[in-house]
């Protein structure tokens, strides 16, 4: 009776086809577990006689022989098949070998922003990308139909929202939600309708400065834009500032610096002049701190804003804005990671 369950179930052990990792478990799990037909055999050996015991454990034994045999010449040759797909690592590899990314130079300029005016007590302030008019032109003294909007080329949104053309916007929020004294910078990506040159893109990065507190002067405006040029550039860089307009400072001015890339003899960056503008600043205008619910008689301010883009071309003489966005590796791995 043994004898012949065991040849049925060697017949079926050797048609079971195995083709695929499942099929190879499903083999396991039906021939090679505690509840398996070759399990069963085994537990009637105890009501066999025992001159036949023995020969029914031989050819029960046979068969599991015979089962995990099959199992393991079909789990072998999978395992090296799944080998083959499977990338090799070498885990002995020192990990100075891996080859470590670098630091964006506009990120690197935005760093070295902030850390030099944050020795001078400023803080980091955020604000939206997407604005409404009020604190991207209205707030800032560019009323409606005002020929100052001229100024700026805008991505509009919609009729009442707009591509912030600078951080100027997040200055307005500052001053709607803190009282004085304030003293932060607000970095960000602003975005302009423009041509886009060596010099010039559609978008590119500004951090602006807002100092508000009691007896502000135009001298503390010039001493702490001397200071961050100073410690930027660490070197005797010329300053020069120009009477300019700007709708939100009273009086405004533009900080030119000799040209870093030519040394004053003249490129395509300074447009031959030998000096390159790095940032326009000014006064806050009294009723920009009205527009705000700031006091302009207790109170006096001074703003400033400045291109990142501009500033790191100084900085690692490079001389084509584009090639910050063109993501050429070849460019990108020259800058070191900072520690």
């Amino acid at each position: 009776m043994v004898q012949d369950k065991c040849k049925e179930l060697n017949k079926d052990i050797n048609l079971f086809t195995i083709d695929s990792a499942e099929s190879l478990e499903n083999f396991r799990l039906k021939y090679l577990t505690k509840k398996s037909p070759i399990q069963d055999l085994f537990n009637l050996i105890k009501d066999i006689a025992g001159d036949e015991r023995k020969q029914a454990g031989q050819y029960i034994n046979e068969v599991k022989q015979q089962a995990e045999a099959k199992f393991e010449q079909h789990k072998e040759l999978y395992t090296k098949s799944n080998i083959k797909n499977q990338p090799v690592f070498d885990y002995s590899l020192s990990h100075n070998a891996v080859n470590t990314g670098s630091r964006h130079p506009l990120q690197i300029t935005l760093n070295s922003i902030v850390q030099l005016f944050s020795k001078l007590g400023f803080t980091v302030s955020n604000g939206p990308e997407i604005e409404n008019d009020w604190h991207n032109f209205s707030a800032l003294n560019f009323p409606a139909e005002h020929p100052a909007r001229d100024m700026q080329d805008t991505f509009f949104v919609n009729a009442e929202h707009a591509l912030r053309t600078h951080t100027s916007s997040v200055q307005v929020r500052l001053m709607e939600s803190t009282q004085p004294p304030i003293r932060s910078l607000m970095p960000g990506r602003v975005y302009r309708n423009e041509a886009i040159s060596a010099r010039a893109n559609c978008f590119f990065h500004q951090v602006e400065g807002l100092y508000i507190d009691r007896d502000v002067s135009f001298a503390d405006l010039k001493y702490t834009l001397y200071e961050f040029v100073k410690q930027f550039f660490n070197n005797d860089v010329k300053v020069r500032f120009r009477p300019s307009y700007f709708p939100f400072t009273e009086p405004s001015a533009e900080m030119d610096i000799s040209c870093q890339i030519c040394k004053g003899s003249g490129c395509n960056v300074c447009k031959q002049s030998g000096w390159v503008e790095i940032l326009g600043c000014g006064m806050v205008d009294s009723q920009v701190l009205t527009n705000c619910k700031i006091d302009e008689q207790i109170y006096s301010g001074f703003a400033f804003g400045m291109g990142i883009e501009r500033l790191t071309m100084l900085q690692y003489g490079i001389n084509d804005l584009r090639i910050f966005f063109d993501n050429d590796i070849r460019f990108l791995k020259q800058f070191v990671p900072e520690n």
